[in-house]
């Protein structure tokens, strides 16, 4: 398949180690370059990995030994770094949202349409075995048509175990933002995309008391929403009942269920791979689990870039640029009918990306050929 595409990673905070773990070693690609504004990161993870280099984040960015940059930083600067390295000629993989803003969103699709190169971003959860048995139990008419669903997230808030919580609570931030993309992305992959929401959301609370790390019992102030529930408008005609809150200790609700005129399916959480999918069908008295039939097999953050690298134009990358952006105007929008109090349609719009098969973990950690089936 010729030559490792080359990674250049931007961004060294807690979630980079996962990334790390997963792209070092693989032979489809090849991790080139690392840049944090905290310049010991960066040299720490080169002196770690013969054969990478610590670099600034301008020097990575036009590094002619980079051909993605994986955007890894807060979500403040994921539009400024992606415009950064599409302005270079580099494609570009990142972290949820694809923007803080939709404005900002727009540009970065924009430019990089300009530039004719590749924008893909996470979550890449949803192409693990959970979502993707799912999808084909629904695609498969196991719960007949399918008629509304329900999502549920709730957390006491994050500021419990990261240590540098402060831009969860700050424009860009917040549960909608934060976790709501596994959810709306798995909705995307199980009915379609969102042609119109309302919502309602608040806040309780002022401020919050970091829990762990050299900041513990420091206050930070909350700048949003951190309750925020809505009704999503499928275009296929079915409604969601989505709530992402920070304000809960816990629930018994299931992520997802997805309701049918002759079954229900309940899904497991989407910020995971894997997870079992059961089936209760109109009649029956107990919940069935399905063995795992789509998806990859014992997935890892950084899949949803392989699968991009392997896709190389002759298909579309399943966490693609696109669906960012239909699922941050989703997000966007439901906002916005929080603070105006009326339903809003979007105008974006994004169809479910090509189903994943059944891959092993096996065949996607060491080959390139399992990413590129499909």
């Amino acid at each position: 398949m010729g030559d490792a595409h080359r990674i250049g990673v931007v961004g060294l905070g807690v979630i980079s180690r996962a990334y790390l773990d997963t792209l070092f070693g693989h032979p489809a690609v090849r991790v080139t370059a690392v840049a944090d504004l905290d310049a010991s990161r960066s040299a720490a993870v080169a002196a770690e990995r013969p054969g990478v280099e610590a670099l600034t984040v301008e020097e990575l960015l036009s590094s002619p030994d980079v051909d993605t940059v994986l955007n890894l930083t807060v979500p403040a600067a994921h539009a400024g770094i992606a415009l950064g390295a599409i302005g270079h000629g580099k494609h570009v993989y990142g972290e949820k949202p694809l923007a803080a803003t939709l404005v900002d969103a727009r540009a970065v699709m924009a430019a990089a349409d300009r530039a004719a190169v590749r924008v893909g971003c996470a979550p890449d959860t949803v192409l693990g075995s959970g979502i993707q048995t799912a999808r084909a139990a629904v695609e498969a008419g196991s719960i007949g048509r399918p008629l509304s669903a329900s999502a549920v997230m709730v957390t006491p808030g994050h500021e419990r175990w990261h240590p540098h919580p402060d831009f969860y609570y700050t424009a860009g931030g917040g549960p909608l933002l934060d976790m709501g993309p596994y959810y709306l992305a798995s909705l995307v992959h199980l009915l379609g995309p969102v042609r119109a929401v309302i919502g309602a959301a608040g806040r309780l609370r002022a401020e919050r008391v970091i829990g762990s790390g050299p900041r513990a019992g420091e206050r930070i102030p909350v700048e949003v929403d951190t309750h925020v529930s809505g009704v999503l408008e499928h275009s296929g005609g079915a409604l969601t009942t989505l709530t992402t809150s920070f304000d809960g200790v816990a629930t018994t609700a299931a992520p997802i269920e997805v309701h049918g005129e002759t079954g229900t399916l309940a899904v497991p959480d989407p910020n995971h791979f894997d997870g079992e999918v059961r089936l209760h069908a109109l009649g029956g008295t107990r919940w069935r689990p399905l063995p795992p039939s789509a998806g990859y097999v014992a997935g890892a953050r950084g899949v949803g870039l392989l699968d991009f690298v392997a896709a190389d134009g002759r298909r579309a990358p399943r966490a693609s640029g696109g669906l960012a952006l239909h699922v941050l105007e989703t997000m966007s929008a439901l906002l916005r009918s929080c603070a105006e109090g009326r339903r809003i349609e979007l105008t974006t719009s994004a169809e479910p990306p090509v189903p994943v098969p059944l891959t092993a973990a096996e065949e996607w950690r060491g080959t390139w050929e399992g990413l590129a089936a499909g």
